[in-house]
């Protein structure tokens, strides 16, 4: 019974860590679809070679960061528990890669390769894990610490800030330092509209993201016994409350629309496991309002030209899906208790403090050495003729 219970984990967890996996084509769809098509090959390879880098980073340094764990042992030693410790490193690694695939959606357009590369390696292999330790793995007693000044523990059951926020507020300096693209704020006060190249492939990506973070939430759980139906309900209320509130907020319009569902996703997963279905409801409901409303105002009032929006997105919802948790979590409103508002205003603070933080120093260090930027003339002609040397799809056939 013992090996069947250590194979069905293993199963368990190991589809988990595929359907994150299939979420990072639904970061490079999104991004392709809401980018200028000159900049859509980018956006495919950026995802793919991000990950990669994120994969051998996090192996060597990352996970040991975080869980003390190295795996420069023996293949035998690997191997046992049906490689239960090789497949949870897999799933966690998802998440570890998201955070350069949410930050290569903000700095869309006019970032050069090599650099964001560079910060991907630094943010996977240290900054992101070390918040990683704290929240997951009783690092340096915070969680402690926290827990004897609330009552309970910071509680993060699937990364609304582990993952989300720390990536949101990562890239806000990261866009910040920049700058917006080129002609998208005039001097006389006007603004350049750069709408959606591809508004399908935009709700492709929504899609393949919406269908994989139930594999991103449900199995946290990261054992087969601890499986809640809770967490899948919780997240299909919490993604159409985002959508339905998108719709309104967004007066229709198809781009709020499909990123409604993520909002509201984000924010639910640090309570997936403790809200009732109709606080998930509410807290999907106000974050594809806060999405709406802080994307419009960072693209047009303080002209933050953050491509994606994904400081409001997984920044800001994330940030509300932390506290959320500390109030739809509470018995009082219908949730399974054992949380503390408290905490969880401590612990929110705390990820987003050390990613402004972490986000500020790896890309002003890189623009100070390196640049972040490409040229003007390079920005016009498009990241993919620039780069790669192809665009998404030639003009004309060559003559033969």
């Amino acid at each position: 019974m013992e090996a069947l219970k250590q194979g069905a984990d293993a199963l368990f967890i190991l589809l988990g860590g595929i359907m994150v996996l299939a979420m990072h084509a639904g970061f490079a769809f999104l991004e392709l679809g809401t980018v200028r098509r000159k900049n859509q090959v980018n956006a495919l390879v950026k995802i793919l070679v991000d990950f990669s880098v994120s994969t051998v980073v996090y192996f060597t340094v990352g996970y040991a960061v975080a869980y003390g764990t190295s795996f420069f042992v023996g293949a035998e030693v690997l191997a046992a528990k049906n490689g239960y410790e090789l497949i949870k490193f897999f799933f966690l690694l998802t998440f570890a890669a998201a955070i350069p695939a949410i930050i290569s959606g903000g700095i869309a357009e006019r970032a050069r390769f090599w650099p964001q590369l560079i910060a991907t390696a630094v943010i996977v292999g240290f900054v992101y894990p070390f918040f990683e330790g704290i929240a997951w793995n009783q690092h340096f007693g915070v969680q402690a610490w926290i827990k004897a000044l609330t009552g309970a523990e910071f509680h993060d059951f699937a990364g609304s800030v582990v993952v989300h926020a720390v990536g949101g507020w990562i890239a806000l300096p990261a866009v910040l330092l920049l700058g917006a693209r080129s002609n998208r704020y005039r001097k006389d006060g006007a603004i350049s509209a750069h709408p959606p190249s591809s508004i399908p492939f935009l709700a492709l990506g929504a899609w393949i993201l919406t269908v994989g973070w139930f594999g991103f939430n449900v199995m946290s759980a990261q054992t087969l016994d601890k499986i809640s139906g809770l967490v899948a309900v919780n997240s299909l209320m919490a993604m159409v409350g985002g959508t339905l509130a998108a719709l309104v907020a967004g007066k229709n319009d198809p781009g709020f629309v499909h990123n409604g569902p993520l909002a509201g996703l984000v924010a639910v997963c640090a309570g997936s496991d403790l809200m009732h279905p109709l606080g998930a409801l509410v807290v999907g409901a106000a974050a594809g309002t806060v999405f709406v409303v802080m994307f419009t105002l960072t693209q047009n009032r303080w002209k933050i030209d953050d491509v994606l929006g994904v400081w409001p997105l997984h920044g800001l919802c994330g940030t509300l899906g932390g506290i959320a948790a500390g109030i739809f979590g509470s018995t009082a409103l219908g949730g399974l208790g054992g949380v503390s508002l408290g905490a969880q205003l401590i612990g929110t603070a705390m990820g987003v403090a050390w990613a402004a933080l972490g986000g500020t120093l790896v890309y002003g260090l890189l623009k100070a050495t390196m640049g972040l930027r490409l040229s003007q003339e390079e920005e016009y002609d498009g990241a993919d003729l620039t780069i790669h040397n192809i665009s998404a799809s030639p003009e004309r056939e060559a003559n033969w």
